[in-house]
Formats: C-alpha cells, sequence, structure tokens
C-alpha cells in the first residue's frame, strides 16, 4: 500500500471549508483537479469522480463514500475495474487549530496490483492535483 498525503493551513472555520469541499456543484468552475462529482455525499452511495491531474487526461471513478462526518471528514473508496486491481481510498479531514484556523488534509491510500506501475505518476501529477485543489480550497474558504 502506497499513500499520499498534502495538507494546507486554512484561516477559516471547519463549516465554511467543509461548504466549499461539499458543494459539489460548483466544483467546475474553481477545482483544477477533481473536475466534477455527482451524487449524494452520504455513506454507501456511489459518486461518478471525474479527475483531471496536470497534465493528463480525464478520468471518471465510481467510489463508494465510506466517510461523511460534517465539518471533520469525507471519504470514498474506488477501483479501477475490479477490487484489489487499484484502489484508492481518498479522504479529506479537517483539523480545528482554533482561532479561527483549519487544517485541511488530502491523502489517499492505493492498494493492488497496478500500484507499483502507476506510483511515479500518482506521486507526482495526482499530488500536484492534490495541492492545487487544496490551494483553491484555501482561497475561497478565506474569502
Amino acid at each position: 500500500m502506497k499513500q499520499l498525503k498534502t495538507s494546507i493551513e486554512i484561516a477559516s472555520s471547519p463549516e465554511k471549508i467543509w461548504n466549499v469541499l461539499m458543494d459539489f456543484k460548483a466544483y467546475p468552475e474553481w477545482n483544477p483537479f477533481i473536475i466534477s462529482i455527482i451524487g449524494k455525499p452520504k455513506v454507501r452511495e456511489r459518486l461518478r469522480v471525474s479527475i483531471q491531474p496536470p497534465g493528463s487526461k480525464p478520468m471518471v471513478f465510481k467510489p463508494q463514500v465510506t466517510l461523511f462526518k460534517r465539518n471533520k471528514q469525507f471519504g470514498w473508496l474506488g477501483s479501477l475495474f475490479m477490487r484489489g486491481i487499484f484502489d484508492g481510498h481518498h479522504v479529506f479531514e479537517i483539523e480545528e487549530l482554533g482561532n479561527n484556523k483549519c487544517i485541511l488534509i488530502q491523502r489517499e491510500e492505493f492498494s493492488g496490483l497496478l500500484v507499483p506501475l502507476l506510483w511515479k505518476s500518482l506521486d507526482t501529477k495526482t499530488r500536484a492535483g492534490f495541492k492545487a485543489m487544496n490551494a483553491k480550497i484555501k482561497d475561497l474558504a478565506e474569502k
């Protein structure tokens, strides 16, 4: 198993960050990485997630929501073709620091047969996508 993890400090409340993160309809307007999410953020629900890491073509996944803790955590588990080939558990976490500051953590744990073959691209392009998305969430939540 391999993990990508990025974080950013945001001068905002957990509620405001959460509202930006959960407004799926606005993603095409601002999100440089996850270009759309269709579906309801409820545990066990299926989403349709379109991502486009920098320098890559768009990809569509149909993950299942695994985590939903309002103003704290949201996550899903997606697979390429079938479980065990290439699986990704994507999680957003908001940690409150106090004084109207939080840390947004975006991480994904990858497992499956194809991970070693795809790791270099994940560690560069996907990591860059996480960081770009985090920066845009910061901009929106701090306004």
